[in-house]
């Protein structure tokens, strides 16, 4: 008759190297999928504090569809063009710019005015609430 031997488990050591293989793919993965830049940079104000002695301040009205301009309606293309003759009227000062939203304006149309507004540094833009 043959003997049944017990079998006795021995523990095998475990190896780290696939775990650290795996770690570093993920890591890999994580950093080329992510983005660390900043698409744009749009610098605003409160509408508190008054504006300089003898400044007049533009208004500008957004609507969802309209932008006015001192009570002119313009496309937002075209509002850096209408905005270059007031700069040389405000001879050299700051002029302010106060916007004021009508309707369902949603952000992105308010960022689309902030961006074309760019083309004015003169102007203190403030977006009155």
């Amino acid at each position: 008759m043959s003997r049944l031997r017990a079998r006795t488990w021995q523990r095998r050591p475990v190896s780290l190297t696939p775990l650290i293989d795996i770690i570093f793919l993920l890591l890999l993965f994580f950093m080329l999928s992510s983005t660390f830049t900043r698409f744009a940079e749009l610098p605003l104000q409160n509408a508190g504090g008054g504006a300089g002695a003898g400044a007049t301040p533009l208004f500008l009205q957004l609507g969802p569809e309209t932008v006015t301009l001192n009570g002119e309606a313009m496309a937002l293309d075209t509002l850096p063009a209408a905005l270059a003759p007031l700069e040389a009227e405000a001879e050299g000062a700051d002029g302010v710019l106060l916007v004021t939203l009508s309707g369902e304006v949603t952000s992105q149309r308010l960022v689309d005015l902030l961006v074309a507004l760019r083309a004015a540094p003169w102007l203190t833009v403030s977006v009155l609430g």
